[in-house]
């Protein structure tokens, strides 16, 4: 194979309009532990390994693309969690961020409760033996046959998202002889330092019922009003990859000030705060995101002392990390294709994937890592932009990061942090093949979700 170099590459990104880097990293041999698996590591050979196992013996045998999932360092982190915020709180993993049968199993060994959006989501996690009592069931427009099945199942709790689900979801439960546990989603206020298109707690916006113009004070009178529901707590979300603070010691202002207002009015202390998810991870060198003790005292304090202004009982505290659990545990495995220098800006280095494997970048301007993993390579950094397959000019995986000036087709590259979000928003556009996931622990291999063949698109196909 031939590793010869591509001589129109720039060497350094100040000649770019745009990006990302500013400079060139001193070695590309060397793997940032910040944004890769916790089993990962470079091999003397120079091939990178998970869980002991080399990536060129799992591309022989599962193939590319392909999600390459570390299962020790996704339950050390559901034991982080669960750990962090300790017996008097709750820790609901949200199952959007990626699910299968497998993840249900582990996150039930592992103590942790799920959340789900859909009745996929809860099919499956009913499918691989999630206790009913451990499961959250949220979403903005939920039908009536998953309400019907989630108060027949007993889920712990559902998240009510409007006036109109109010009514939906007691009158249900009414004609099953139940009481469901309810909570009431608000829109606090709160705008996250994110991008706009995952930024939820804003009032405009389709998630919850606003705290403005006293929406959900009304909301929680109609709940309280109605004996189909138990109404548990409120829940609040406002945004996603967050790593600043304080954007929940607003929120968790706002929400104890509701809850006051509660008691003011009906008598009642609510016994229960959501406080949502969207805390942020390691996509590149340049992310910080907070450990999981920290998040926890950190919220644990700001209820506690709003709560003692507000002369209030603290609740108990939920909270909704997905992206934060399995985000960081896996990586993306391509085979390079073809390399595109274009003199004075960057090459293109096309790999066998792209938006139908990870839309993120497409869609919400993601920014990735990127490393040669199948060797080691001494030569001079190359600014490049890794690119899918598709017929799309916005397939993009990777926007600007350095890999060897003497890449080649073959060379199998890997995207790290593609845990969350990828697999789960992954698409058969262009009639791709969805790639699968492999989980990998102590040198053994096992799909958890296999790789779709061009039977399954046949097969849907009743024309």
């Amino acid at each position: 194979m031939s590793r010869s170099a591509h001589p129109a590459g720039p060497r350094h990104a100040d000649v770019l309009p745009e990006g990302h880097y500013t400079a060139p990293p001193t070695d590309l041999n060397v793997l940032d532990e910040k944004v890769w698996a916790r089993t990962v590591t470079r091999n003397e050979d120079g091939a990178v390994s998970v869980g002991g196992i080399e990536v060129t013996r799992l591309a022989e045998e599962f193939g590319t693309p392909a999600y390459f999932l570390d299962e020790d360092d996704f339950r050390a982190r559901c034991r982080a969690w669960s750990d962090a915020f300790g017996k008097d709180a709750d820790v609901f993993y949200a199952g959007k961020a990626f699910l299968s049968r497998a993840v249900v199993r582990w996150l039930k060994e592992e103590g942790l409760n799920l959340d789900v959006c859909s009745g996929g989501e809860l099919t499956t996690a009913l499918d691989a033996g999630m206790p009913a009592e451990r499961i959250a069931f949220h979403g903005n427009n939920k039908s009536e046959e998953e309400i019907e099945r989630a108060v027949r199942v007993g889920v712990g709790r559902i998240v009510l998202d409007s006036f109109q689900e109010i009514v939906r979801v007691a009158h249900i439960a009414q004609r099953q002889g139940k009481r469901q546990r309810v909570q009431i989603r608000v829109t606090v206020g709160v705008e996250a330092h994110t991008h706009e298109f995952i930024a939820t707690a804003h009032e405009d916006q389709k998630f919850g019922i606003a705290l403005a113009g006293g929406q959900a004070a009304e909301a929680v009178r109609r709940a309280l009003r109605l004996d189909g529901l138990e109404l548990i707590g409120i829940h609040s979300h406002i945004g996603s990859q967050i790593f600043d603070m304080a954007g929940f010691e607003v929120s968790a202002r706002r929400v104890v000030q509701l809850l006051a207002e509660v008691r003011d009015e009906h008598g009642i202390e609510l016994p229960e705060i959501d406080l949502g998810g969207g805390l942020g991870i390691a996509y590149t060198s340049d992310d910080d995101p907070r450990e999981p003790h920290d998040i926890a005292k950190a919220l644990s304090e700001i209820v506690t002392r709003e709560c003692e202004a507000a002369n209030l009982r603290t609740p108990r505290i939920s909270v909704e990390p997905g992206r934060a659990i399995v985000g960081p545990t896996a990586f993306t495995l391509y085979e390079v294709g073809t390399i595109k220098p274009l003199e004075g800006l960057r090459t293109y280095v096309s790999v066998d994937g792209g938006m139908s494997d990870n839309i993120r970048t497409a869609l919400y301007d993601a920014e990735y890592s990127v490393a040669l993993v199948s060797r080691t390579s001494d030569a001079e950094p190359m600014l490049t932009r890794v690119v899918g397959k598709h017929c799309e000019s916005g397939d993009i995986v990777v926007k600007d990061a350095f890999l060897p000036a003497d890449l080649a087709p073959g060379d199998l590259i890997a995207v790290p942090a593609t845990g969350a979000y990828c697999r789960s928003m992954a698409s058969n556009y262009n009639h791709a093949l969805r790639p699968p996931v492999v989980a990998v622990k102590d040198g053994e291999a096992r799909v958890i979700v296999r790789r779709e063949t061009e039977e399954d698109l046949l097969r849907l196909d009743v024309g």
